[in-house]
């Protein structure tokens, strides 16, 4: 497709970016130290840790996993920590040492975790206490020689380290028995790495930099497998996003509360903000909203990411109005569409429009965002990023008209070489060098993309496609309504129907009342036939919420209902 989309490009935006600009990540993060050795690069729990630190402390680890580990280029060392200080020194270890790094999701389970380790053929793990449990389940099953044992508190102070595992450990009790003899603590190893000689191995910009899995809820999770150069690329493809607004701000604090160890954190909260020369807010549990928003009283933040869960968490908190967002310029939602109702919500209590980013693991993660100069909410994912084509085809391959949905596919230098040791997963996705995306869109007179919904979570009602997200959307701007789902179950006389689960803001909320809003905005096919009032809603890591594992819910018990129902023979 001609790049049209130039034409919603801010003024002045660069139309090109230059992913060869570092020849890997070791040079983008050892220029960013020259530039900014003594700006505070994270912040956790009070602790400062400059870029200068930061550098001093990644190259310990390094040194650590080269001469104490033996560990050598392109080998796997995977990290399963929350946002915690020790994430970023061990991930850069990691990177300048010339490992792949492995995100693994702490909450996984032990056969979860098992799985990305045996499929990585991971040989050490950096693993908190918290959930050192769930390895010492699987750990002796897999190819993993070495395990690095950090606590909560490790890298704070000696009194406030002191207090913090204490409390973790013994009185919240967040710390299971666990048993790992041979584990080595992190502190250890940097104190070890210190004392050794760091050598900077020979990196080439297509070697592996992170297996970072995905698919994890549509079967068995699989390894994309990202290069330096497709992660250079998306920090510059991300940086023009961000740049234009973060330039004119003399505060530089972004809040980090998305999981580092997920794409979008990964590249735009972590690895575009080290870039930049921001200090990134870790906050470990963004689970915890009072806590969360205790953090933000603190400091005068200059940015903040997150997923619609988290900013409609936020915004349900009494105390958010507390907050200073003066000096707040740029939002930025991924992982999941933003509803109009918690865009309107956010802009009005802080003054911010929240920029729309979309994307896939696949594509590290970055594929296309709305203007960063955007005053309203458009329900859009705005235009590609620079240096980023793409096609919308129909099921046979074909491109669409101008206006007509089909398929995204995208082609670009942040496309991943493919999945690890997968090869007919990846020809699936991969079609001469286009990655297909799985996700149906359309591009308007506007030249905007709209996201219509996944291909394979379309609900087809008597022939009629549905598409979820139009029917969450509605849902939610009902005042009654917290969070909403749209689902597909098996009927016998539509072929599927519709069902909602709801979590209630407002417990007078009735069935009745929700199918009458909808009603008011929805084509009579689009009306949900069943709604179900739920106290949470299943969600993933970054509070994603799984329409899929409802769906699979409903199907078995609708088939469990049947089976019940034939007669004995």
């Amino acid at each position: 497709m001609e790049q049209i989309w130039f034409e919603n490009y801010p003024e002045g935006a660069e139309r090109t970016i230059n992913p060869d600009k570092y020849s890997s990540l070791l040079e983008m993060f050892e220029k960013a130290v020259q530039r900014h050795p003594d700006i505070p690069a994270y912040i956790n729990m009070g602790k400062v840790l400059t870029f200068r630190k930061l550098e001093e402390r990644s190259r310990a680890f390094a040194a650590y996993l080269q001469n104490e580990l033996r560990l050598e280029k392109g080998e796997r060392i995977a990290l399963m920590m929350p946002n915690l200080l020790q994430y970023p020194i061990a991930l850069f270890g990691a990177l300048r040492a010339g490992l792949v790094v492995v995100n693994v999701n702490p909450l996984y389970t032990p056969r979860e975790l098992e799985h990305q380790l045996n499929d990585s053929g991971a040989k050490a793990i950096v693993v908190v206490s918290n959930f050192a449990a769930t390895l010492e389940k699987v750990v002796f099953d897999t190819q993993v020689k070495h395990v690095i044992l950090t606590r909560m508190g490790d890298q704070l102070s000696f009194g406030k380290r002191t207090l913090v595992n204490f409390v973790v450990k013994y009185v919240k009790k967040l710390v299971p028995k666990y048993k790992l003899p041979h584990a080595v603590s992190f502190r250890e190893a940097l104190s070890i790495g210190k004392q050794r000689q760091y050598v900077k191995p020979v990196i080439h910009s297509d070697d592996l930099a992170f297996l970072q899995y995905t698919g994890g809820t549509t079967g068995v999770a699989k390894g994309a497998m990202l290069t330096h150069r497709n992660i250079i690329a998306n920090v510059m493809q991300a940086k023009w996003v961000a740049y234009p607004l973060v330039s004119k701000s003399d505060e530089r604090i972004a809040v980090i509360a998305l999981p580092l160890y997920h794409v979008f954190a990964l590249t735009v909260n972590c690895l575009l903000f080290i870039e930049l020369g921001i200090t990134g807010l870790l906050i470990t549990n963004p689970r915890d909203i009072p806590g969360f928003i205790k953090e933000l009283k603190k400091y005068r933040v200059m940015a903040i990411t997150g997923v619609n869960t988290l900013f409609n968490a936020l915004l349900n908190n009494s105390q958010l109005k507390e907050v200073d967002f003066s000096t707040l310029r740029l939002s930025v939602g991924g992982g999941a569409a933003i509803q109009r109702a918690v865009a309107e919500r956010w802009h009005k209590t802080t003054g911010n429009h929240i920029i729309e980013g979309y994307g896939m693991t696949e594509c590290s993660p970055l594929i296309a965002a709305t203007r960063n100069d955007s005053t309203e909410y458009s329900g859009s994912i705005g235009v590609p990023v620079p240096n980023t084509d793409i096609r919308i085809v129909d099921d046979a391959g074909n491109d669409v008209a101008m206006g007509e949905r089909g398929e995204l596919w995208v082609k670009g230098p942040q496309v991943m070489r493919g999945y690890w040791q997968r090869p007919e997963d990846t020809a699936d996705v991969l079609k001469d060098g286009w990655m297909a995306t799985g996700d149906i869109v359309e591009m308007g007179q506007d030249l905007n993309l709209r996201i219509v919904d996944r291909k394979k979570d379309m609900i087809i009602v008597s022939g009629f496609n549905v598409y979820p997200n139009e029917i969450e959307d509605v849902a939610a701007l009902h005042p009654k309504v917290n969070e909403v789902v749209a689902v597909g179950i098996p009927s016998e006389v539509s072929g599927e129907s519709i069902k909602l689960y709801v979590t209630k803001k407002d417990e007078s909320l009735t069935r009745e009342e929700l199918r009458s809003h909808c009603r008011q905005h929805l084509t009579g096919y689009k009306i949900p036939r069943d709604i179900e009032f739920r106290d949470e809603l299943p969600k993933s890591n970054i509070g994603k919420i799984l329409r899929r594992v409802l769906r699979d819910e409903e199907v078995a018990r609708v088939k469990a209902q049947l089976k019940s129902q034939k007669p004995a023979e």
